[in-house]
């Protein structure tokens, strides 16, 4: 993919993402299914449910990606968080697949503290095995925690071992979050060559800025050019990954539109 022709997303209010998409004059967008926070399960809120929306992407020419709430959390060994976790897991794997959507974006989660990280690797194998994948499962890198499975890339490396056995291990891919990798410690200049060697593929690029310094372990996006992320090493990231790009900056059309713009022109 030529860095000319990479397509540029945002993530959106869930209620009609096709007008969203059409609002910003994108071709992809993102999209939670319900409450981010809740364990509640997963709700189509377009007009007619999740054929409607489906359908209705397909004719507008709109890709959908769903990303699962942050609540999940497949690599803990607490049983009150992990069994649910999973099982918001396959719910939002079944709701995605059902509007059609490309992939399923969750995050790595994260063991607790005193707790061996070889739990957690095993735990993320289990989860997919137990899991049935109906479209792709793309596991995102996080910001902070000194106990998070994908922050740091040696862990991202275990994951990726630990999954690697599993019969849905083609189904797996990354997605790769430039503020989370800034924030988390992990250098831009090397980031993507660094990710590849690992997982072999780069699914999906959330391209945000970050309001706090590097290896801050802080999550907290910014727009484009307006955090302490280097422009150039932003622009790099995007060329070089060379996958679909969905902004998660702040704002809505307007800002979402200067992002995008602001990307393209460094491209």
């Amino acid at each position: 993919m030529s860095s000319t022709s990479i397509a540029v997303g945002a993530h959106v209010e869930q209620t009609d993402p096709i007008a969203e998409a059409q609002a910003r004059g994108m071709t992809h967008v993102q999209l939670f299914l319900g409450d981010p926070q809740g364990y509640q399960g997963p709700e189509v809120r377009y007009a007619g449910g999740a054929d409607a929306l489906r359908a209705d992407a397909e004719a507008a020419g709109v890709g959908l990606y769903v990303h699962a709430p942050y609540i999940v959390n497949v690599a803990t060994t607490n049983n009150r968080i992990r069994i649910p976790s999973r099982k918001l897991l396959q719910q939002h794997a079944d709701a995605a697949a059902a509007i059609g959507a490309r992939g399923l974006i969750v995050h790595g989660g994260h063991v607790n503290k005193a707790d061996d990280p070889e739990k957690g690797f095993d735990n993320w194998r289990k989860a997919v095995e137990a899991v049935d994948l109906k479209l792709p499962l793309l596991i995102e890198n996080t910001a902070g925690g000194d106990n998070a499975m994908a922050r740091y890339l040696d862990r991202i490396g275990r994951v990726w071992d630990a999954i690697s056995t599993t019969e849905q291990f083609d189904l797996v891919g990354f997605c790769l979050d430039t503020c989370h990798a800034h924030a988390g410690g992990n250098s831009l200049e090397t980031v993507v060559d660094d990710v590849l060697a690992i997982t072999g593929r780069i699914d999906l690029v959330h391209c945000n800025d970050s309001r706090d310094e590097f290896d801050s372990g802080a999550d907290r996006h910014a727009n484009l050019g307006a955090g302490k992320v280097d422009p150039g090493l932003l622009a790099a990231v995007v060329r070089d990954a060379g996958a679909p790009v969905v902004l998660e900056t702040p704002g809505g059309a307007a800002e979402h539109t200067a992002d995008a713009a602001w990307l393209r022109e460094r491209l």
